[in-house]
């Protein structure tokens, strides 16, 4: 993407400058990104450009102009009293009309198409809700909002479709508020509403004690469902893992793998720890340890296919003849000659048009059985009958269970 700093007129006269993120297209739909009480800082500009990777031109606008222009801070204990300092003094109602000032402004720019949404953090969220309710934003999005129980007032003039997330143990916006929110939106169905269990407030921001990385996944994965369906862009998952695919095992050619991924993506292979996280370091691993270390005769046959807003379960079998060292998969191990048939799932996620990271799965188990480096008799493991089972529904089940399983023949059902 491209960024850029960028100042707006606000409609009483005066200018503020907004963070503006640009996709690699060059244009997309508008995103407006509002801050936390902490400015426009790091966490703010970096989600920026994570949404202009996902294909939205996203503008950072300085909320805080008025009290103070260009506030940027961190999260230690003295940057939080200034912060909320500055937080007991913000007109909130001004600060819509300066939002409003930039979504007109975001609407002039080329690089915006088609429609604009909104998404706040904390102070942001709140700002969120009020947009949604004021302005005539397409979508919007809030990340425990503080405050907006105090708001509630406005839930009816809300049509456009706006999803929260709330944190089960956040002091700032506590069960007490979020159910009196949940009440009031009950009737309205454009309004969703999530609560994380055993979560904090700002578990979304990694730079903060309270980051909970499974929560802040599932959310992130929530808010594109609504971006991409209110206002796109869609992309099309499947072919873009295909192609991925070819360059990994047909192809053999590095450079063009990794022009199917983001800046900086990471693969793990789950069961051997193997893989990459960044550019270089993914690269080195493709280069020398996975796309020429695989035997000639490797394939890999699709068996089921499940694609998201922003990913894909690929379920399949993965079939060679152990002819090489396959650094991934058996790093260590010299070629044992036997032939492999395992089933493997891949779960892909992407940003944009490009792959961000894969999570892959299989029994290394049953792979060690079945190269003999894995005795099977007296343990619950199984070799190539998996991939067979796979396949074939109607093969025995429960064959590990040779003690129990006949146990229960004859008991009632």
């Amino acid at each position: 993407m491209t960024t850029s700093t960028i100042t707006i007129t606000s409609a009483d006269g005066g200018e503020f400058e907004a963070y503006l993120s640009v996709p690699e297209s060059g244009k997309g739909p508008g995103l407006v990104l509002l801050q936390e009480i902490f400015g426009i800082n790091a966490y703010m500009r970096d989600m920026a450009d994570y949404f202009a990777e996902e294909g939205y031109t996203v503008i950072v606008p300085d909320l805080f102009w008025r009290l103070q222009p260009g506030l940027d801070l961190g999260y230690g204990e003295q940057d939080f009293q200034t912060a909320f300092g500055y937080y007991q003094k913000f007109d909130v109602d001004q600060s819509i009309k300066d939002v409003q000032d930039t979504i007109n402004h975001l609407k002039t720019l080329p690089q915006q198409v088609g429609k604009v949404g909104t998404l706040g953090y904390c102070l942001g969220g709140k700002l969120a809700f009020l947009t949604a309710a004021r302005t005539d934003i397409d979508c919007a999005i809030s990340y425990y909002g503080v405050g907006i129980d105090e708001h509630l007032d406005e839930v009816d003039h809300i049509t456009c479709p706006m999803a929260m997330h709330f944190a089960e143990l956040d002091q700032f916006a506590p069960a007490t508020a979020v159910k009196a929110i949940s009440e009031a939106c009950a009737g309205n169905s454009a309004l969703e509403i999530y609560q994380y269990p055993g979560v904090n407030h700002a578990f979304a921001t990694p730079e903060r004690d309270s980051y909970h990385k499974p929560s802040a996944q599932i959310a992130y994965t929530r808010s594109i469902s609504l971006l991409r369906r209110e206002m796109g862009p869609l992309y099309d998952l499947s072919q873009l893992w295909d192609t991925h695919c070819l360059h990994e095992f047909a192809t053999r050619d590095v450079d063009a793998t990794m022009a199917t991924m983001v800046a900086q993506p990471y693969v793990n292979h789950i069961p051997t720890m193997t893989g990459g996280v960044g550019h270089n370091h993914l690269k080195r691993f493709y280069k020398y340890h996975f796309v020429d270390a695989n035997p000639e005769d490797t394939n890999l046959i699709p068996i089921s296919r499940t694609i998201g807003t922003d990913r894909i379960v690929d379920e399949l079998l993965f079939c060679f003849t152990h002819t090489c060292e396959i650094d991934w998969m058996l790093p260590g191990i010299a070629p044992t000659g036997k032939r492999v048939e395992i089933p493997l799932v891949a779960i892909v996620c992407f940003r944009g048009d490009k792959l961000y990271h894969e999570h892959i799965y299989w029994d290394q188990a049953s792979v060690l059985v079945q190269i003999g480096k894995l005795d099977p008799q007296g343990l619950p493991v199984a070799g190539i009958e998996t991939a067979h089972k796979l396949l074939d529904e109607n093969l025995p089940s429960n064959t590990l269970m040779s003690n129990s399983w006949p146990s229960s023949a004859n008991k009632p059902l």
